[in-house]
């Protein structure tokens, strides 16, 4: 039962009205702000490692270095992932599934070339017919990893630098 403020009782409550002006332009920063951390804090990875890179990779993964302390956490499905992760060699028989796993990742979708074999063709590029001279000629890559392989400290780095990428972007939800 509502008492009427005019008898002495209690003002009904009413709800705060939409900010207008600067203060609007204030809560959609904080809200762009608020999905770019939460799209940083939870990379969900689906690894394609097909050589010696692939190794460092689990590695990095396992309890040592422990990636899931900077959100990434592996998946099986690129329908689920948002980040794929490219370590070792890529060959021209491979190229097809990696594009294929690509196009199937909702966006928005990042790629991390780990590795001299992923990133350039490696030592393997002069003397094969079949090895891919890097997976930037087949899908977009937005951070390199160097190394042969690189350490699990280069892959956590290669990750930060991702993060710090992702929180540079504006609204991921926006049409353009």
């Amino acid at each position: 039962m509502s008492q009427d403020p005019a008898r002495g009782g209690a003002a009904p409550a009413q709800a705060p009205a939409a900010p207008v002006g600067p203060d609007a332009q204030v809560m959609v920063g904080s809200a762009d702000m608020f999905v770019n951390w939460a799209r940083r804090s939870s990379l969900w990875y689906l690894l394609f490692a097909t050589a010696c890179c692939g190794i460092e990779l689990m590695q990095t993964g396992a309890s040592r270095y422990d990636l899931d302390r900077f959100g990434a956490v592996f998946r099986a499905s690129p329908r689920q992932s948002d980040l794929l992760i490219v370590a070792g060699t890529i060959t021209h028989k491979m190229a097809e599934r990696i594009k294929r796993l690509y196009d199937q990742m909702p966006e928005p979708k990042f790629v991390l070339s780990m590795g001299s074999c992923a990133n350039t063709g490696g030592p393997f590029y002069k003397d094969s017919y079949c090895v891919v001279k890097g997976v930037d000629l087949l899908i977009p890559v937005d951070v390199y990893v160097p190394g042969c392989p690189p350490r699990p400290e280069a892959l956590i780095d290669g990750i930060i630098q991702l993060q710090k990428i992702i929180d540079k972007k504006r609204n991921f939800a926006k049409k353009v």
